[in-house]
């Protein structure tokens, strides 16, 4: 959702320095410097995903700060639209688990998201300590969404008007996502075909990938965006908790994670996006038949 807010900033003349991306002078995006998302960046410049990843330019720096500098993916596009969708069947890398589990102190600014999601959440303990430990946020956030019944989730969606909506926390099931993607399309089967073609040439880019078989991909997000001409596209973005596989061993990307394992789900994700988008496809095309039949029929 940074990515997505911040970027409308930017295309709305707003505030330039919004969050943790810049606008460069030659138009392409400055993102605060992350060592771990530049070198897979780097890295993807040279792999079969290339196509399917905002190009990497390189580093900038501004005054004290280092920035990332990627294609703009809105250019060219009129009040776009735009959809952001956390991958996997987690969000969190083993390593944050390990801590969490090491450091279990209780963080009460934990315990205020989960509140604010679902009051009902906490235990009776947490709620009389108004905290919980990150070890149980984490795994909470993700068994509480649809990571853990599709292995993605919608962090949120921002329409031609501004207008952002983040409140998809009840989509447990493809039939919910369906119709979250028929809102966020408005059922234009045009735009619907686009990115269900662009999803099935990413899943043939990943089988051939060799930067997907060795990096375990967390927290990345698939970000969908389209205008009113019917140019719609998809990216993968966030790169910051991706990191290599230890002992040059390969994922599967396509099994549930279980403890000990890294395995992130991704496949999964796409999988069921794809199933959704084609869902819809088949909603929106019936919708448009049916129109034209009533439109005869009152003729």
């Amino acid at each position: 959702m940074t990515y997505l807010y911040d970027i409308h900033c930017q295309h709305n003349d707003s505030l330039l320095s919004a969050g943790n991306f810049q606008l460069g002078e030659g138009g392409e995006v400055l993102k605060l410097y992350s060592e771990v998302e530049e070198r897979c960046l780097d890295s993807l410049m040279r792999d079969m995903l290339r196509p399917f990843v905002p190009q990497y330019h390189g580093l900038v720096t501004r005054g004290e700060h280092c920035y990332i500098r990627l294609e703009d993916l809105l250019s060219g596009l009129r009040r776009p639209v735009i959809m952001d969708c956390k991958m996997g069947v987690r969000t969190f890398q083993v390593e944050e688990l390990i801590t969490a589990r090491a450091k279990a102190s209780m963080r009460s600014d934990m315990y205020q998201k989960m509140v604010n999601v679902d009051p009902s959440a906490p235990s009776a303990e947490e709620h009389a300590q108004k905290a919980v430990t990150k070890l149980r946020y984490l795994q909470w956030r993700d068994t509480t969404s649809s990571s853990s019944t599709l292995g993605f989730r919608i962090e949120g969606i921002m329409m031609d008007d501004g207008s952002i909506q983040r409140d998809f926390r009840n989509i447990r099931t493809l039939a919910q996502a369906t119709e979250a993607l028929l809102f966020f399309t408005r059922s234009h089967l045009d735009i619907l075909k686009a990115y269900h073609s662009r999803l099935l040439a990413l899943s043939e880019a990943l089988k051939n990938s060799l930067f997907f078989r060795t990096h375990e991909v967390i927290g990345s997000s698939l970000l969908f965006v389209h205008d009113h001409s019917s140019k719609a596209s998809v990216w993968m973005i966030d790169f910051g908790k991706t990191t290599p596989v230890p002992n040059m061993s390969q994922l599967l990307h396509d099994v549930p994670w279980a403890e000990g394992s890294r395995e992130d789900g991704y496949l999964i994700g796409l999988t069921s996006l794809i199933a959704s988008l084609g869902q819809a496809i088949s909603v929106a095309s019936w919708q448009q038949q049916d129109g034209c039949v009533g439109e005869k029929h009152v003729t």
